[in-house]
């Protein structure tokens, strides 16, 4: 018998495939493709909420969990190049690292300038680049800092290559001091920055760059000011700022 055998051919438009998400079995949200991740991410949110729950924490801001979101968007990236070119980026002096964050600053304010974009990238990858590079630089600033010697010589070769687990720890542990230092600094002045533009936000990043620069061409040396850490915690903040404004405004 014809596989065909009794069924209906139809001369209506073939359907459109959409991704479904499927939440405990009894409801479904039909999300698209671009939003597939987030809708994991906050899976992953409400895992933590829970947690939380169980053990007794106080319930999570809205900050809070929309900061939660956006790292773990950008965890996910960092992650993935990982498993592409391993801890290749070990190699790059804090100089180096630097300046890579600044590049991505400078063409996001050429892009909010110009409104012109001759590669096809908005701004909101090159914020979450800044996010990145500047934990790579965290993670640098901890192993430089850290008791390892040969013969009684700085080893400068430690730790090139890092395990998949033990980088996603760092990763965890410098987001975390990052986000002690936010909730901090949003006890003493608000959520002032939802009242902030994102062109200001990013003309902040590019002033903690120039003055991250100028301490790294003094060798590190401050006379009254904040290290190079306290800069890139607050230019990770930052871009976090501008990454949950625009995903807000949907611009």
């Amino acid at each position: 018998m014809p596989i065909t055998a009794g069924v209906v051919k139809s001369t209506s438009r073939p359907r459109q495939f959409s991704v479904f998400f499927v939440s405990f079995g009894y409801i479904r949200y039909q999300i698209s493709v671009d939003s597939f991740r987030r809708a994991v991410v906050e899976v992953d949110c409400s895992a933590t909420i829970r947690r939380r729950k169980t053990e007794n924490h106080p319930p999570m801001t809205q900050t809070e969990l929309e900061y939660r979101q956006v790292i773990q968007r950008c965890k996910d990236l960092f992650l993935k190049k990982n498993q592409d070119y391993g801890t290749a980026w070990r190699i790059l002096r804090l100089p180096s690292i630097t300046d890579q964050i600044f590049i991505k600053a400078q063409r996001i304010r050429t892009l909010q300038e110009t409104g012109v974009s001759q590669v096809g990238e908005g701004i909101e990858p090159e914020f979450v680049g800044i996010i990145n590079y500047c934990v790579m630089a965290l993670i640098q600033l901890h192993f430089q800092t850290a008791s390892q010697t040969v013969d009684g010589q700085p080893d400068k070769t430690a730790k090139m290559d890092i395990p998949t687990d033990e980088l996603e720890h760092l990763y965890d542990e410098q987001i975390g001091q990052v986000m002690r230092l936010l909730f901090a600094k949003n006890h003493d002045y608000g959520e002032a920055w939802r009242d902030m533009r994102v062109s200001s936000m990013t003309d902040i990043i590019l002033m903690k760059l120039l003055r991250t620069k100028q301490i790294e061409d003094n060798r590190g040396t401050t006379l009254v000011s904040e290290g190079v850490d306290a800069n890139y915690m607050d230019m990770i903040n930052y871009a976090v700022f501008c990454l949950i404004k625009l995903q807000n405004t949907g611009r």
